[in-house]
Parts: C-alpha cells; sequence; structure tokens
C-alpha cells in the first residue's frame, strides 16, 4: 500500500504543479524550452502556452529567453522564476515528509 501526494497552487485558476515544476527544472538544466519540452514529450508550441498561462496567473515571468540565431537562443529562469520553483520543491519535500510520518501513523496496520 502507498499513497501519492500532488500539490498543485492556485491563483484565478490552476496555474502551477507538476507539470510546470518539472518544465522549469529542465530549463533549469538544459538552458532551452524547446529541449525542455522535448524531453518531457511535449510540444513547443503547448510548453509556450502553459508557460504564458502561468506567468499570466501569477503576475510575472518565470522565463527571460532569447531567440535563436548565430549563437543560438536559449532561456533561463528569472529570479522569481528560479524563486517560486525553490519554494515550490521545498514545499512538496516537506510536505511529502510530513505525509510520510502521518501514513505510516494511520496506516500501521495495514502496512507488512
Amino acid at each position: 500500500m502507498h499513497y501519492n501526494l500532488s500539490v498543485r497552487l492556485f491563483t484565478a485558476g490552476k496555474c502551477f504543479g507538476p507539470g510546470m515544476a518539472t518544465l522549469l527544472s529542465l530549463v533549469r538544466e538544459r538552458h532551452s524550452l524547446r529541449a525542455a519540452a522535448a524531453e518531457m514529450g511535449m510540444a513547443y508550441s503547448k510548453a509556450w502556452r502553459i508557460l504564458r498561462d502561468c506567468e499570466e496567473a501569477l503576475g510575472f515571468p518565470l522565463l527571460d529567453s532569447t531567440t535563436g540565431g548565430r549563437h543560438g537562443g536559449g532561456a533561463v529562469l528569472t529570479e522569481e522564476g528560479a524563486a517560486l520553483l525553490a519554494d515550490y520543491e521545498l514545499f512538496c519535500r516537506r510536505l511529502g515528509d510530513e505525509g510520510d510520518a502521518l501514513f505510516a501513523e494511520c496506516f500501521a496496520r495495514w502496512m507488512d
């Protein structure tokens, strides 16, 4: 037996959750929205759309991107984007730790 927690942050609507966190984390590593989307099996156009929707809901940009050309383009997280991702990851880790303890307490008799 196991459980699963999924954290989603809401403003006027759903705007930030596991998918956006994964996308931003991959952008942080790859310095490219296109590469991050490809690694997730997501169309680049969808990545842009959900990113724009999230930024609009939050009221601040998550990425700074430059278009391609001679030296290629790229993307980096904005200061706010990096901070939001870090806070989200910390919250998920701490919630997971608390959830693990509570799960063990509540379901001890059902576990081997």
